[in-house]
This record gives C-alpha cells, sequence and structure tokens, in this order.
C-alpha cells in the first residue's frame, strides 16, 4: 500500500516547511551570545515551555514506536505514561527542578561538577553526547523508512533530505527556534492524528468490539484472552504477557529506573524546562506537560491495538520487514499504513504532515541537546577554555551539523528493529539507568563524593552492557539486540530484556557509589553544596502563589488523575 499525494496534500507540507524554516530566519536575529542560541536565554512563559517539554519527547520515536508497541504489546504500552512517566514528571517538578534552576548549571553534567567534579562531569557528557546521537538517528530512520516504503522514495535520499530540513532550521535559531517549532509541532500532531484515532475505532465497531477482535491476537500467541486489553492483570508472570515481564520488573524497571532516570536526568526534556522565565515556571513545566500527556495513549498507543485487531481478522495491510514474511511483521509502520488506509486527500497531507513534524520534533530536541552539552561540557571544559562568546557560539552551529552528520550513522543501526521504542529503551538502559542512580544519592545524601559517583557510573554502564551481553531476547540474533559474549539470561521480549538491563545498570552504580563514597573524602564543604543538595537548599516559597500556580497542589492533583486511569484499565 502506498500513500497517493495530491496537490492539496504537497501544498499543506509545503505551508508547514514554510513555517519551520521562517520561524528560525526570524529567531536568528536574536542570536546575538551563545546563551540565546543553546539556552534560550531563559525567557520563555511556562505555558510555552510546557509544551515544548512535551513536544520535545513527542518525536517520532514516540508517536511511531508508542504505536507500534501497541500492535506489539498492547494496552500494557500505557504503563510508558501512566507509570513509568507520570510520576517521574511530578517528583521532577517538586524535588529536582530546585536544584537544576537554582543552581544556574546550562546542562545536567555541568550540574554534576558542581555536586562533585570534573571527572563525574566528563564521564556523564560523553554518555549523553552518545545517547542523543542513537536517539536522533532513531527518529532519522523513522522518516526514512516511511518514505521509503510509501512513497517509493530511496532510503538514503530520504535521510539526507530529512537531515538538512532540522540543520536548517536549528542552525538558524537555536534552542528557541527548537521549542517554538516543537509547540507548532504539537499542534499539528494533535491535529493529524485525532482523525485517525476517531476514524479507525468507528471502523472496528468502537471501544468493545475492538477488545472482542484483540482476544484472537492474544490467544493466538499463547497469552490469555485479555492480554491485550488488561495493563495490569497478567504481570504476575512474564508468561502471560506479551512484554514478557513481571510486575516487579515493570515497576522497578520501568517505573522507577528507566522513567525517573530520563524525565529527571535527561538534558533532552530538562534544557526546556531550564529556559523558562522563572523558578515557578521552570517547576510548572513539567506538570503542565503531564496533563495532556496522560491522555496521549488514546492518540499513539490505540491506532497500534486497532491495526493489529484488524490484521488478525486479515485485512493484512501491515508489511513485513524488508518485505521478508520470514523476518515478521514490521510495526514501525504502524501509524503510516493507518493513515494509507483512512485518510481521504487533504486530511491524508495533513496526517503526514503530522508524521513529518514528529519526526523533526524528536530529531531536533536530541541535537539541540547535543550540541549544548558538547559546546558547554567538552569544547569549552577540555578542549578551547576561555574563548570568547562569539567562538562557543559558533562552536555550537557546527555542533549541529556535526551531530545530525553523526545520527545518520545511528539510522542504519535502528533498521534492525521491528519497534524503535525497544531500541530507545535500550540506549536509556545504558546512560539513564546508572545516571538515575548518581542523581538520587548526590541529591539526597552529602556523604556521596566524587569518586564514588565516577566509578559508580562507570561500573553501572559496565554492568549494563555485561548483562546485555548474557541476555537476549526470543529469536533475535546475537549482537546489537544482546548475547554478544554468551545468552545465558533468556526473555520472552526485548522490552522484557531492557527492563532488566536498566535494573542491573542502577543497582550496580547504586551500591557502587555508596561504598566508593564511604571509603573516600568529602571534597566539598556544606557551604559549597548548599543549593546542590536537598537538606543543605533552602525550599521555594509558594505562598505568594494562587493555588492552582503551586507546584506541589498540582502535582497531587496529577497523580490522582494517574491512578483513576491506571485503575480503570487494569
Amino acid at each position: 500500500m502506498r500513500i497517493t499525494l495530491t496537490w492539496v496534500d504537497f501544498l499543506l507540507l509545503i505551508t508547514y516547511f514554510g513555517f519551520v524554516i521562517g520561524i528560525g530566519a526570524v529567531l536568528k536575529r536574536r542570536m546575538r551570545a551563545s546563551t540565546d542560541f543553546l539556552l534560550s536565554g531563559r525567557s520563555i512563559p511556562a505555558w510555552v515551555t510546557g509544551l515544548a517539554f512535551l513536544s520535545a519527547n513527542l518525536g517520532a520515536q514516540e508517536v511511531i514506536g508508542m504505536a507500534a508497541s501497541g500492535a506489539k504489546y498492547g494496552i500494557m504500552t500505557s504503563h510508558f505514561y501512566w507509570l513509568g512517566a507520570i510520576p517521574a514528571m511530578v517528583f521532577l517538578a517538586i524535588f529536582m527542578m530546585p536544584f537544576y534552576y537554582g543552581s544556574k548549571a546550562r546542562s545536567v553534567p555541568e550540574y554534576l561538577k558542581l555536586r562533585f567534579d570534573e571527572k563525574t562531569r566528563a564521564f556523564n557528557a560523553g554518555s549523553f553526547a552518545v545517547m542523543t546521537i542513537f536517539s536522533s538517528g532513531i527518529s532519522l530512520h523513522a522518516l526514512a523508512r516511511l518514505l521509503q516504503t510509501l512513497l517509493n522514495w530511496d532510503y538514503n535520499l530520504c535521510i539526507a533530505f530529512s537531515a538538512a530540513i532540522v540543520l536548517v532550521y536549528i542552525f538558524l535559531g537555536g534552542l528557541t527556534s527548537a521549542i517554538y517549532n516543537e509547540v507548532l509541532q504539537f499542534f499539528m500532531i494533535v491535529l493529524g492524528f485525532a482523525p485517525l484515532v476517531f476514524l479507525a475505532l468507528k471502523d472496528v465497531g468502537g471501544w468493545a468490539q475492538l477488545q472482542q477482535k484483540l482476544i484472537p491476537v492474544a490467544t493466538g500467541q499463547g497469552f490469555p484472552a485479555g492480554a491485550w486489553n488488561e495493563s495490569w492483570r497478567y504481570t504476575g508472570s512474564p508468561l502471560e504477557n506479551p512484554m514478557g515481564v513481571n510486575w516487579f520488573g515493570l515497576v522497578m524497571g520501568l517505573g522507577f529506573v528507566l522513567s525517573f532516570g530520563y524525565w529527571c536526568t535527561d538534558f533532552l526534556v530538562i534544557q526546556r524546562a531550564m529556559a523558562a522565565n522563572s523558578m515557578s515556571a521552570a517547576r510548572r513545566t513539567p506538570l503542565i506537560a503531564a496533563i495532556p500527556k496522560m491522555l496521549f495513549p488514546a492518540l499513539v498507543i490505540l491506532p497500534g491495538m486497532i491495526a493489529i485487531a484488524l490484521y488478525s481478522t486479515g485485512d493484512r495491510f501491515l508489511p513485513y520487514i524488508n518485505n521478508d514474511p520470514a523476518k515478521g511483521i514490521d510495526y514501525n509502520m504502524t501509524i503510516p499504513m493507518m493513515l494509507a488506509k483512512y485518510f481521504p486527500p487533504g486530511l491524508l497531507g495533513l496526517g503526514f504532515t503530522a508524521l513529518m513534524a514528529s519526526f523533526m520534533s524528536g530529531m531536533a530536541g536530541n541535537v539541540t541537546a547535543f550540541n549544548t552539552v558538547w559546546t558547554y561540557d567538552i569544547y569549552q571544559s577540555y578542549v578551547a577554555p576561555h574563548k570568547s562568546d562569539t567562538h562557543y557560539l559558533w562552536m555550537g552551529r557546527f555542533a549541529t551539523v556535526f551531530g545530525i552528520l553523526a545520527s545518520i550513522g545511528t539510522a542504519y543501526l535502528a533498521s534492525t528493529f521491528n519497534n524503535i521504542m525497544d531500541m530507545l529503551q535500550l540506549v536509556f538502559s545504558f546512560v539513564n539507568a546508572p545516571l538515575f542512580a548518581t542523581f538520587l544519592l548526590g541529591m539526597f545524601w552529602k556523604r556521596a563524593t566524587g569518586h564514588g559517583a565516577f566509578v559508580g557510573l562507570a561500573g553501572g554502564t559496565l554492568g549494563a552492557a555485561v548483562f546485555h551481553g548474557l541476555s537476549l531476547a526470543e529469536k533475535a540474533v546475537p549482537g546489537v539486540k544482546g548475547g554478544w559474549i554468551t545468552p545465558q539470561f533468556q526473555f520472552h521480549s526485548e522490552m522484557g530484556q531492557n527492563f532488566w538491563i536498566a535494573i542491573t545498570g542502577w543497582s550496580a552504580c547504586f551500591l557502587l557509589t555508596t561504598m566508593i563514597s564511604l571509603v573516600t573524602k568529602r571534597t566539598k564543604t556544606d557551604a559549597q553544596l548548599n543549593g546542590l543538595v536537598y537538606s543543605l537548599t533552602p525550599k521555594p516559597l509558594e505562598d505568594h502563589e494562587p493555588w492552582y500556580e503551586r507546584p506541589v497542589v498540582l502535582g497531587l492533583l496529577v497523580l490522582a488523575a494517574v491512578l483513576i486511569l491506571n485503575i480503570l484499565f487494569w
């Protein structure tokens, strides 16, 4: 099945690209200093940073990956939102943003320097830079695969074209351009996919009929009848659910380690909150984002569930990986094929433009995070210190070019996964999982030392790598997906394997940091740790704010809402 675009569809695409490039061109005149280009001068209101915070995570990785996961794992994919996002976003707003924003750190690695030492910062800066390149490459692959399959364009040409568009608008306007484009992309994604959900759900007969049609999907793969419809009921054993994980692996691996590790330490999203115009706005940013985030399973997971239900009833519109039936269904093509199935001309252009927006949102978010960490935490710190601000501004632009070129290389690795979300969580298991252990100890235990943090980060990353080399999911080939040492641990799914890699990395880092800190001497006094450790930091006052702007009140309301959603879809 291929998408046939009319002149109306192309007009929508061209108009959108005109806005994207135009925003960058207008903002270029404001890019006078490196902080303007890389940090937006901390001048953006909370509602804008809130939507940008959400949209930075709403790239092709989420739109394509979550729909693919909805088809592959069913309603259990909602755990990435109601368990694996919202609680961590509330924790970030209430407890961690005061450290980031109040310390005036320009990046997460720079906070680690202030709290610990240079070597801890250097290790995290390097690992984070690599992670952003991989994440950007995943987004790049997603769009190239889309264009290749549906429009019959050459894969290599698609990668070059897509990378060039993102390069232009980031190179012109920096982070500010990325943030305002992310807000535009947020509305494009909602407008593009809401009609798809409505049309597809109507076609399948509504939610009750969809649940009935998903029963053969579950039983056909040897799972209980409700495995695709229930989020918690079948987590007693990894053999009873398609995600191949029990409740402990789910709660500890996703709900705690990967979730808090991503939302609380990943500079990609934190950078948006740090661009806010006040401490209060910075703390409200994740909470503003959490409200629409709770509803996104209906927008991105439900189409995947509908697609696999239709596929199981004989409508074989989903393609195989590289058109080879032996390799199985290419779940990454769920959303594109659903668009081709349900959207007429005009509306098809809107949906296609929304896909382009999701791709560029994710890739641009990673590239702007990369250029900031490279410029401030690697280049300025270790390669060329004490240069002029103009010099660092141009280095930030050069890093943008380099980051996109490197992303092109990692895009080809992503092509080996039938669900890009599996690869993304694998990358997070190596980087974010150990880092979260370091942050927990650093922020809430003043005895944690720089030597302990460095050894813990290195040991946690190494521990994750060793477990990856010793484990493998069913039907996977040893290599990028694990088992490169020797497969000792077998997992039912790649996602279940990722959760346990994350648990291993976090646990190794936590234990090593604790032990090394206890046998090494503190190098920073309480006065030096003021503003960096929770017990030594003045708490932000909220008395002057109306109740609906107080982070604690908003956080409790958000947690109550997400608890209700978990109960409703138990």
